[in-house]
């Protein structure tokens, strides 16, 4: 496993927070960018656990998921309209900085 957290945004996510990360020189991936949009969420279950990455979300499906299974890559939640785009990155940049990806397996941070 890398030694480095990999993100990728639920739909709903605004795309200048990848812009953000990816000027921080974090990989981050995009539901439109992976094929992934309006999909189910068992689809970006699949593709997460597949590629590694830790999932941010407004949507808390994820977390009635969580709740069911720590078998996932990780999952960083953000309450829709909670945090402007600057905090939701600077937030994810802290949990790139902290934890190593095996350390968020089975994890829900709250942005």
């Amino acid at each position: 496993m890398s030694d480095r957290i990999k993100f990728h945004l639920d739909e709903h996510i605004d795309n200048s927070i990848a812009s953000g990360l990816r000027r921080y020189g974090i990989d981050v991936t995009t539901t439109v960018e992976t094929g992934l949009r309006t999909q189910s969420d068992e689809s970006h279950l699949e593709f997460i656990r597949s590629e590694k990455r830790v999932m941010v979300t407004h949507d808390d499906d994820f977390l009635i998921i969580a709740s069911q299974t720590n078998e996932h890559p990780g999952i960083a939640y953000c309450s829709p309209s909670s945090r402007s785009i600057g905090e939701i990155i600077r937030c994810l940049i802290l949990i790139y900085e902290v934890y190593t990806p095996e350390e968020m397996i089975g994890r829900v941070e709250y942005i």
